[in-house]
């Protein structure tokens, strides 16, 4: 099994990986170890309960949500290839190194209303080229098709680390000297599956599409799919997209009627490009209902979306419902 340091020497040279986007990686991965520990600790160390404060959602902040974004930002804005930072606590960019070639953007703890009944949470991130010229808002809104690697920390049993640098997905796991070894190489998402997850709780909410789709999964072996389903919700993204990339599955946030005004409740920047990077390069699909997920043209930092991503047959079959 490899260290992390290991793999990324012969990753890089493999596949021409250039130093600097190495060490913009490196940079994460030192930010997240920092939050493990926090996440670790919890309550040992006052870092559990709510913040009160909110974020440019209008979303309430857990402590743990200010700290991991604040750990992030000072990391990443020490290491001089960094040009600029986007999260999604944040109201606007953070600049970083005028002279960094590399935009890192990032969810700082993704399923914060599980921290404190001790559920997985995660990091997700996001790392993209800097275009040419003075950053402004728009260097970031860049289409998912456009990372130069993705990934996310997950504090779950073991802390795991899944990365992509579109070459493949690899996982390491946190070990008891604070390195992070490899220990699945190039996983990949079973094409079919009889596993879903969401939150059936919205289901009057749900367009016609989706309210048809979830009645064929739950009429099993007596309906159209002609097998039984099983449902999943664990209302963290970070770990159901885990599930799904250890054993297959398909996990649905659609678009509902609540707020006509938003095309769906998860973000395009921090959750679902770099989540979907990862589940297309382990052989899964990443869909808005409509169009591919990672073609889809941001037009703001906050931009929101339907999700639908995991095993290729059921996200396939959702797309159909939808033409």
């Amino acid at each position: 099994m490899k260290t992390f340091s290991q793999y990324l020497m012969v990753h890089s040279q493999e596949n021409h990986i250039p130093k600097e986007l190495i060490s913009t990686v490196e940079s994460i991965i030192i930010a997240c170890k920092q939050i493990s520990r926090n996440v670790r600790l919890g309550a040992l160390s006052g870092v559990l309960g709510e913040a009160g404060t909110g974020n440019i959602q209008g979303e309430a902040q857990k402590k743990l949500d200010v700290i991991a974004n604040q750990i992030l930002i000072d990391t990443l804005r020490t290491n001089p290839n960094v040009a600029g930072l986007a999260s999604e606590e944040e109201d606007n960019f953070v600049a970083a190194n005028e002279q960094g070639g590399y935009l890192v953007l990032f969810d700082p703890l993704d399923g914060s209303s599980n921290i404190d009944v001790n559920i997985s949470i995660g990091t997700i991130f996001s790392v993209l080229l800097k275009p040419s010229g003075s950053l402004k808002t728009e260097s970031f809104l860049q289409k998912g098709s456009e990372q130069v690697a993705a990934g996310y920390v997950l504090y779950g049993v073991q802390t795991l680390l899944v990365l992509t640098f579109k070459h493949g997905v690899h996982v390491f796991t946190l070990n008891e000297q604070g390195e992070f070894i490899e220990t699945k190489s190039l996983p990949q998402i079973p094409e079919q599956t009889a596993e879903f997850a969401i939150n059936a709780s919205n289901q009057r909410h749900w367009e016609q599409p989706i309210q048809k789709y979830i009645n064929e999964l739950l009429a099993g072996e007596d309906g159209v799919r002609e097998k039984n389903y099983n449902m999943r919700w664990v209302a963290s993204m970070v770990a159901e997209v885990h599930r799904i990339l250890m054993r297959g599955g398909v996990f649905l946030y659609p678009k509902d009627n609540r707020d006509p005004s938003k095309a769906g409740k998860l973000r395009l920047m921090y959750e679902a490009n770099p989540l979907g990077l990862v589940v297309e390069q382990a052989g899964g699909k990443i869909t808005n209902s409509r169009e591919n997920m990672l073609e889809i043209q941001p037009t703001g930092l906050h931009q929101r979306v339907a999700v639908v991503l995991g095993s290729a047959e059921e996200v396939g079959h959702v797309r159909e419902l939808h033409i």
